[in-house]
């Protein structure tokens, strides 16, 4: 009996503990009594304190709480839900999850049509305002359109709104857009004037963020090569097109107004596409604020416009400015800017600008830039620059520049210069450079950095190529120098010489080509033909010396080599005049010559010199 009562008192003992446990757990942490005094403290430093009271953690996006901000709060008897809503006030809302209180905004509920009435105007009033979902914070410079009737608006710094609709359409659905926010897109009933409130949703946070300098700007393209036991694999990562290009130019950022921007910066997903447009100026079109947006069969700008695109045939009295892509036929008087790609004919009186790449012709009163690459024609009165590859022809008037691969022609008055391989031909008036040459330079002083090709020029400049320089005697002039450049194939020579025999003298200086022929590792032949002027006393005689050199190599070491052989001479001369001291004439009289025209000789000399590098 007594043990039967012992056990009953245990039982109850048990319930009682057991019930004390349950209430202490069920009891949360927002529903704790904590006691809490603090005056003039930093908010971050209240909510350290109510933690370790409470022994719970606090979770909260620190850039919706000011956590410098000076609070003081004196609760002795109080839940610490209402600590933190005397401590916040309105617009927060606090959860539990496990042991963390988390802390954030109160979402802001959709609130639809207010003030709605029936209108018998052709149009009616949408008007409203466009809130941040999470903050209930105003949105400025949200973009409010109707996709299919092209009317658009921008909210004001109060986030409010104001737009217009005609009442013709049977339905009408306004997309609000704004960049980092969800669209939200509101069906609306036509005929009635109304007010409405939109919220938006931010997007959510990537999963991987870059934090990096400011002055970091990451390239268009990059180039990797990866060398594997197959041999090198070259990657090109591209960067996503970036869709204000073309706002971002210096008249992009003059003609184009800050609204229109706002506008493409919002709208990066939304291109509508019409068959006629017709603007005064980028502000003034057809499609009114949405021009940035729409892509024209046939667009006329009186002054100047701004659209999305073109694909079929745009004019313009001075300008075009497409964001986008342009096809088929774009002319302007002073100039034309596509953000995007161009494939066509684009004619500008001053200049053209391709953001993207170029397929076509394109013709430019003073330039021609394409960002991106460019095939086709291209002709400027002054300059043609494409920072990229080139497969095609360039003619212009000063300059031709390409970046990477250049295939085809490049001609100008001054100069050429591709960065890249040269499978073509440059032909300027002055200089042509290029990094490795796979073709034919034309010009008066040609440089390349490797060569498989050939170089014609005055001066011809192979940095990693054929250098020599020699030293020889033949039977005109007994001391010669001449500097030997280019490549194996095709070398240019600048020569000059003197007889210095007494009462014999001979000045001469000239130009010629040749070529290296190895036979073995040491022995080579080297055909070469030059042209050379002599001065006999006087410049009012023309004494020209033509040369075919056949000479046999002899390889000594790397750097030293001799070479000796005949030459086949042709001399043309109008001087019937001997100057004291000078040689007179020439060749002497006792040389076996033959006459190969009226005042042309000819006859067989030598040469004998040794090359140095």
């Amino acid at each position: 009996m007594k043990n039967s009562a012992f056990a009953w008192k245990a039982f109850f003992l048990f319930l009682c503990f057991s019930s004390m446990v349950l209430v202490g757990m069920a009891q949360s942490n927002l529903n704790k009594v904590i006691p809490l005094s603090a005056s003039n403290q930093r908010i971050d430093n209240v909510l350290e304190i109510l933690s370790n009271r409470g022994n719970f953690y606090f979770s909260y996006n620190s850039s919706i709480i000011k956590r410098d901000s000076v609070v003081s709060i004196d609760a002795t008897n109080k839940t610490v839900k209402q600590i933190l809503d005397e401590l916040f006030g309105n617009g927060y809302e606090f959860k539990e999850s496990g042991n963390y209180i988390i802390i954030r905004r109160a979402p802001v509920k959709l609130t639809m049509v207010t003030n709605k009435a029936v209108t018998e105007d052709k149009s009616y009033v949408v008007s409203g305002y466009v809130l941040d979902d999470n903050t209930g914070a105003q949105i400025e410079n949200a973009s409010i359109y109707e996709k299919k009737l092209l009317v658009s608006a921008l909210t004001n710094e109060n986030g409010y709104f104001k737009l217009r609709l005609k009442n013709k359409a049977k339905s009408a659905a306004l997309t609000v857009s704004k960049e980092f926010y969800e669209d939200t897109t509101v069906f609306i009933e036509p005929k009635y004037n109304q007010q409405i409130t939109i919220t938006l949703l931010p997007l959510g946070a990537p999963d991987i963020t870059i934090v990096k300098p400011e002055d970091y700007f990451v390239p268009d393209s990059l180039r990797v090569r990866i060398t594997t036991p197959s041999g090198i694999t070259e990657y090109t990562y591209v960067k996503s097109p970036d869709s204000a290009r073309l706002e971002k130019t210096a008249v992009g950022k003059f003609l184009i107004s800050s609204a229109q921007k706002f506008q493409s910066l919002n709208l990066k997903k939304f291109l509508a596409e019409r068959p006629f447009q017709v603007s005064l100026t980028p502000g003034l079109s057809t499609h009114g604020k949405m021009s940035g947006q729409v892509v024209n069969n046939v667009s006329f700008n009186v002054f100047g416009g701004y659209a999305g695109g073109v694909d079929g045939f745009e004019l313009g009295g001075l300008f075009n400015l497409d964001k986008q892509n342009a096809q088929y036929a774009q002319i302007a008087g002073l100039f034309n800017i596509v953000g995007g790609n161009v494939k066509g004919v684009q004619i500008g009186g001053i200049s053209n600008t391709v953001l993207g790449d170029f397929n076509g012709l394109q013709i430019g009163g003073i330039n021609n830039f394409a960002k991106k690459g460019f095939n086709g024609f291209q002709l400027a009165g002054v300059h043609n620059h494409t920072p990229d590859s080139v497969k095609g022809l360039q003619i212009a008037g000063v300059s031709n520049f390409s970046m990477y691969k250049t295939g085809g022609v490049q001609i100008s008055g001054v100069a050429n210069m591709a960065h890249g391989n040269m499978d073509g031909v440059q032909i300027s008036g002055v200089f042509n450079y290029t990094k490795r040459l796979r073709g034919l330079q034309i010009g008066l002083i040609n440089i390349a950095d490797t060569s498989e090709g050939y170089s014609l020029g005055l001066v011809n400049i192979i940095l990693k190529g054929y250098h020599k320089l020699s030293f020889s005697s033949n039977d005109i002039t007994n001391v010669n120098a001449a500097y030997k450049s280019g490549n194996r194939k095709l070398y240019s020579i600048l020569q000059a010489g003197a007889n210095l025999k007494e009462n014999e003298k001979v000045y001469t200086f000239g130009y010629g080509l040749g070529s290296d022929w190895p036979l073995t590792n040491w022995l080579y032949i080297n055909p070469e033909l030059s042209a050379n002027y002599l001065y006999l006393g006087a410049f009012d005689y023309v004494n020209i010396l033509s040369k075919a050199n056949l000479h046999l190599n002899f390889r000594l070491s790397r750097n030293f080599s001799i070479f000796a052989g005949p030459t086949f001479n042709a001399y043309y001369t109008d001087q019937d005049v001997e100057f004291k001291g000078y040689k007179f004439p020439v060749p002497d009289v006792h040389r076996n010559t033959f006459k190969l025209h009226n005042k042309v000789v000819g006859w067989i000399g030598w040469n004998v010199g040794i090359n140095l590098f």
